[in-house]
């Protein structure tokens, strides 16, 4: 029985999608997922598993943690698990802890999802946690992470463990039929509000593109992306753009049409470590332009064009790349970043990457 430790199931971000598509097909007898704050339906209907339990531990702030590590080490007790893989920072922290507090000898493993291109993007919690990790990190029989870059900086940050290794995000392929764009011209971005994915750059390179390709249309998908955040706008009306200008989505649930409905998808990211956005529009046949930040580039490959991070320049130059590409030119990459996906990162294959790394 694998017992699966994660900070927040509530969230609708790159781990807990992952972590879902691990969930559904998954045959073994039992499996338990331990949420230290919360459980979404969102997730559960994802992982679709009646196999799987799911328990909250609802420690949504710090000074709840030491319960819920005190509950997680009689959880393992009661339990019995064969192996423990916790996800991200504070649950790697919980979920050794605990796990040392059960005393069962449960091999503990670690799933690292974010890299450290830019550790200032990230809130204090998550930069004090990554601090915390490293001092544990020679504890756990091995870590995971979802991508090259993440694994390189993190060694060198210091986190020192003997079985490192990098395991990329898998995906399901959805059913396409032939593509009705023949050229570019609409563009998306996706990803929550957050410092992480600097949309102040993007829209800054939306007003320079605007200048000389005043028919491209843009949006932008994503938790806090609306018009009635006022940080948003702020940030569009710095850049110089009227508010009409991006169509603001915000979160929404139906991502295959929004995939669907772009001919091109931007990332503009100043840190990531497997970006799941990427390989999502690249798997309904969508060209990239992206930041070279976590495994963005490598992803990305010949279906995109990768630019430095906070440079909205050089994110303009990429965009108006795409958006002059000649149909012969733009279905070549659109076939590629298809095939991409097809060949590197299916969810079968990945799936057994993972049977094969927590093997006794």
């Amino acid at each position: 029985m694998i017992m699966h430790v994660i900070t927040n199931f509530t969230a609708s971000a790159g781990a807990e999608t992952m972590l879902a598509r691990l969930l559904h097909g998954a045959a073994d007898e039992r499996i338990v997922v331990v949420s230290l704050i919360g459980v979404s339906d969102r997730n559960r209907n994802l992982a679709d598993n009646p196999r799987v339990a799911y328990v909250s531990l609802a420690a949504s702030s710090p000074a709840a943690l030491p319960g819920a590590i005190l509950r997680l080490a009689r959880l393992i007790r009661k339990e019995r698990p064969d192996v423990i893989l916790c996800w991200m920072y504070h649950a790697m922290i919980v979920g050794t802890i605990a796990a040392r507090l059960a005393g069962r000898g449960v091999p503990i493993y670690w799933n690292i999802r974010q890299s450290l291109d830019d550790p200032a993007s990230l809130t204090r919690s998550s930069r004090l946690a990554i601090a915390g990790a490293k001092l544990l990190s020679s504890q756990p029989a091995g870590i995971i992470y979802n991508s090259a870059r993440a694994l390189e900086l993190h060694r060198a940050y210091g986190y020192a463990n003997r079985n490192m290794v990098a395991i990329p995000n898998g995906f399901e392929l959805p059913r396409i039929g032939p593509t009705e764009a023949t050229t570019a011209r609409r563009i998306g971005i996706v990803g929550r509000f957050h410092p992480q994915k600097d949309h102040a750059t993007f829209f800054k390179a939306v007003a320079a593109v605007r200048k000389t390709h005043p028919r491209a249309v843009f949006s932008a998908a994503g938790n806090g992306l609306s018009h009635d955040n006022r940080a948003v706008v702020d940030l569009m009306v710095e850049a110089g753009l009227p508010e009409h200008v991006i169509d603001l989505k915000g979160e929404i649930s139906d991502m295959p049409s929004y995939y669907r409905s772009i001919d091109a998808l931007v990332l503009s990211s100043r840190t990531e470590g497997f970006p799941n956005v990427i390989a999502e529009a690249m798997s309904y046949a969508k060209p990239i332009v992206t930041t070279d930040v976590g495994d963005a580039a490598a992803i990305a490959g010949n279906a995109g064009i990768a630019v430095p991070a906070r440079d909205p320049e050089a994110l303009a130059e990429a965009i108006r790349e795409i958006l002059d590409l000649s149909p012969t030119e733009y279905a070549r990459y659109s076939r590629n970043a298809r095939e991409r996906v097809e060949n590197e990162y299916e969810i079968s294959a990945i799936k057994a990457k993972y049977a094969s790394f927590l093997a006794p």
